[in-house]
């Protein structure tokens, strides 16, 4: 019997090694399932098994995956051979493992919905349904969102940032971050971890700032991630997505943003939306990157529209 409340993992393991990196994956809900392939977040993030809670357990068959150095995968925090296309050819290489042959539903959120919208371009007829939130489209708007346009409300974080990095006028945040996680001193890593790794989390707070913490192992190897892949325009060319919407334009499409996301502002996914003639766009009447709404509303979003 098939426990709704609780996502119970019925296999786990790691691919077999490839240009130093063992991937981490999950399986969870029915073994004989239609298959629903999640990417998580970040980059640097990990999977994990409640974002299993927004499908029938007893219908779905969900997959996911800890990218390379995120989470279980090893070694922690490598970015050699560490980039976009990779965690692409990752997730192929995991659904060969699998055996999978079942046309399948894609889930992302975040950095998640830029990996599973590219993942359907490299596959276009493997994909059945595409489930998205927070669009992210990794492109120079949000760069220059990030580093600019949210100085109209956040400019004493943004000042904060400038002050906490060292100067140097050819690079420009991320890569002045960046140096500071490569250069392996601790001191300067837990100083770009408290400023540079929290700002995202803080962006949509009414109140919010830098408060010193401890940091853990885990949170060095999450920003070694999430900082270099900042910094190197996370691996892809400019509006790559957008660019090539009709590769996918035939997909039907769940697209659920919040309104005011200060991270990844709604424009992006209303862009995306109007590209994609079988998509729908919910907008949640929120604030925030995620919230409460938000999960709320993409659980019940996703169970009507796989119907």
């Amino acid at each position: 019997m098939f426990n709704l409340f609780t996502p119970r993992v019925f296999n786990s393991g790691y691919l077999p090694e490839k240009e130093g990196h063992r991937i981490y994956f999950m399986e969870l809900g029915n073994p004989d399932g239609k298959p629903v392939l999640i990417f998580h977040g970040g980059p640097g993030s990990c999977s994990k098994a409640y974002r299993a809670a927004a499908f029938d357990r007893k219908k779905y068959r969900v997959i996911m995956f800890d990218q390379r150095g995120c989470g279980k995968s090893m070694p922690a925090g490598e970015m050699e051979n560490n980039d976009s296309i990779a965690a692409l050819e990752d997730a192929e290489r995991l659904i060969k493992y699998l055996n999978i042959k079942k046309p399948l539903i894609v889930r992302g959120g975040s950095w998640g919905s830029t990996l599973a919208l590219l993942f359907a371009m490299r596959n276009p007829n493997t994909v059945e349904k595409l489930l998205l939130s927070q669009i992210f489209l990794a492109d120079s708007d949000n760069k220059k969102w990030m580093e600019e346009g949210n100085g109209l409300f956040y400019p004493d974080m943004l000042e904060k940032l400038e002050a906490s990095a060292p100067k140097n006028k050819k690079l420009n945040l991320a890569q002045r971050f960046a140096k500071m996680m490569n250069s392996y001193n601790l001191g300067q890593q837990i100083k770009a971890i408290s400023t540079y790794g929290n700002y995202e989390r803080l962006l949509g707070q009414l109140s919010p700032e830098f408060v010193n913490r401890k940091i853990t192992q885990d949170d060095i190897s999450s920003n070694m991630i999430y900082i270099n892949y900042c910094a190197q325009n996370f691996m892809l060319e400019d509006n790559c997505i957008l660019q090539n919407t009709d590769i996918i334009k035939h997909i039907p499409t769940l697209i659920v943003h919040n309104r005011l996301d200060m991270v990844c502002p709604l424009k992006a996914a209303y862009d995306l939306h109007k590209k994609l003639p079988k998509s729908k766009l919910v907008i949640v009447p929120d604030i925030g990157h995620s919230s409460k709404l938000l999960r709320k509303t993409i659980k019940k979003e996703i169970t009507r529209f796989l119907g």
